[in-house]
């Protein structure tokens, strides 16, 4: 098998810092290889992930671009979908694409019709994100999945007709053992990964850590500055992201270089110490959570998970047992929560993501779905080795 995996233009993969989506890309590929797939990557060019080979337009990650109005960047993601129409039009051995592409990749790919192979779309934000659009998600050839079952009850109508399941994202953290980092004694600090943004709530954890006397370190991007140096030498124009006037109007007035920290976007081996040695990630949702990378990071490591029982969260998290999760809203449950946090046994943590959320079971699934799709589509497809056979290229 043959499949095109598009993962955008926004960053490399793996990501040297913050990256959601490219992270699940990291996992998923390899694992694929494995069993055999050849896997072509349409990614920028400061990708560093061994692959079949790779489709690039842009040589580094447009992420710092993505927030910019729209008749200013609007050009990058058509630019990438382009490249990636041309490589499918010119090479007539890909048996599938796999998109992860917010948007532009099922509006473009979709539109091949016939002329294209069968597309599953992975979904990774909130559907109710783009309405017009997913109220008339079309038929044909394109297949969505989610990577909740809680994304997917929430999604319209006509996206869930075009629904082939759901995958939970995994971590590679998850697949051996455990970092060296994690031996280190447990601290008293709380954690926040995630972008800086009103959804993720880091003004309500920031609240938390002075309402109980308890560290909280912020770790993520404001916007596209992923250090204080970068965000303090912005400039005006800064001012016109919202993640960054959330920042200033919200977070940084509580963020005291004491209590509270920002470090930033950390490298893997840096953020993996940080939360290890944490008592907990703190999780104090304003949405309904779509996928949860962060969640799965933070157990795999053996840091329970506290959090609002909303999104994923639930399907993620064994209250009681791996974290504690709280009504929306209720900072007083959250309070008692973190209190409470000692009584979670951590290697129940570990067990529980090397059970569910390892980069093999996540690449099992997706074959599955492959599979799916291609008979739907009514596509003659080889059967899938269960072997790594050499590349035909």
């Amino acid at each position: 098998m043959t499949v095109l995996l598009n993962a955008g233009p926004w960053l490399a993969v793996p990501p040297p810092t913050y990256g959601g989506i490219e992270n699940v890309v990291a996992a998923l590929v390899p694992e694929l290889r494995r069993r055999g797939v050849r896997v072509v990557l349409a990614t920028v060019g400061a990708s560093s992930l061994p692959v079949d080979r790779k489709v690039v337009v842009f040589d580094d990650g447009q992420f710092p671009l993505l927030q910019q109005p729209y008749n200013q960047v609007a050009g990058i993601a058509a630019a990438h979908l382009h490249a990636v129409v041309a490589e499918l039009q010119q090479r007539h051995d890909i048996d599938l694409v796999h998109d992860h592409q917010e948007a532009f990749g099922p509006t473009v790919l979709s539109a091949l019709g016939a002329a294209g192979p069968p597309v599953l779309h992975t979904l990774h934000w909130d559907p109710a994100k783009y309405p017009e659009l997913y109220r008339q998600f079309g038929a044909g050839r394109l297949f969505v999945n989610g990577v909740s079952a809680s994304q997917l009850a929430d999604a319209p109508l006509a996206l869930r007709a075009r629904s082939v399941g759901h995958v939970h994202l995994a971590t590679p953290l998850a697949a051996g053992p455990l970092p060296a980092a994690s031996a280190r004694p447990v601290g008293r600090h709380l954690v926040v990964l995630g972008r800086i943004t009103p959804y993720k709530g880091q003004h309500v954890a920031a609240a938390l850590a002075h309402r109980l006397r308890r560290d909280v370190v912020l770790a993520g991007p404001v916007g596209p500055y992923t250090t204080a140096l970068e965000l303090a030498t912005a400039g005006e124009q800064a001012a016109t992201n919202p993640d960054v006037r959330y920042w200033y109007e919200q977070v940084a007035p509580l963020v005291d270089g004491a209590r509270v920290r920002w470090v930033g976007s950390l490298a893997p081996a840096a953020r993996d110490r940080m939360v290890s040695s944490a008592a907990a990630t703190l999780f104090p949702l304003d949405w309904e959570e779509p996928g949860g990378t962060a969640v799965v990071e933070s157990l795999a490591l053996g840091t329970p998970v506290i959090g609002y029982r909303r999104g994923c969260l639930p399907e993620l998290v064994s209250s009681g047992r791996t974290g504690w999760l709280v009504e929306p809203g209720d900072v007083d449950a959250l309070a008692a929560a973190v209190d409470a946090v000692s009584r979670i046994d951590r290697t129940e943590c570990r067990r529980d993501a090397v059970e569910r959320f390892t980069p093999a079971r996540m690449a099992e699934q997706y074959l599955a779905l492959y599979r799916t799709v291609l008979a739907r589509t009514a596509r003659t497809a080889a059967a899938v080795p269960t072997r790594a056979l050499p590349p035909r290229w």
